[in-house]
């Protein structure tokens, strides 16, 4: 499992690969979802099955290329940050 900050979110790896899948933390609670699957990315807030906020085609499987892991993974921030904005009244 692999942990990271950026965007003052914690970002939280909980599968490495098929598929490859984060949640989000904001305050201890879970913000967001993100999951790679068959060639599929897909950002998820609040949690796993909330509104499809993020989604795209990138080129790794069930796990990202090494170069293309960070901007996707940015792009998936920036959107969930978007959203919780609009859903200020939602935590």
């Amino acid at each position: 499992m692999t942990t990271t900050e950026g965007h003052g979110f914690v970002l939280v790896q909980t599968s490495s690969c098929c598929p490859e899948q984060y949640d989000v933390y904001s305050n201890g609670e879970v913000i967001g979802y993100l999951r790679l699957r068959n060639g599929y990315f897909t950002v998820e807030c609040p949690d796993c099955g909330g509104e499809l906020v993020y989604e795209a085609l990138p080129l790794g499987d069930g796990i990202f290329l090494d170069n293309e892991r960070e901007h996707f993974l940015d792009e998936a921030m920036k959107a969930i940050m978007e959203w919780w904005r609009k859903h200020e009244d939602y935590t």
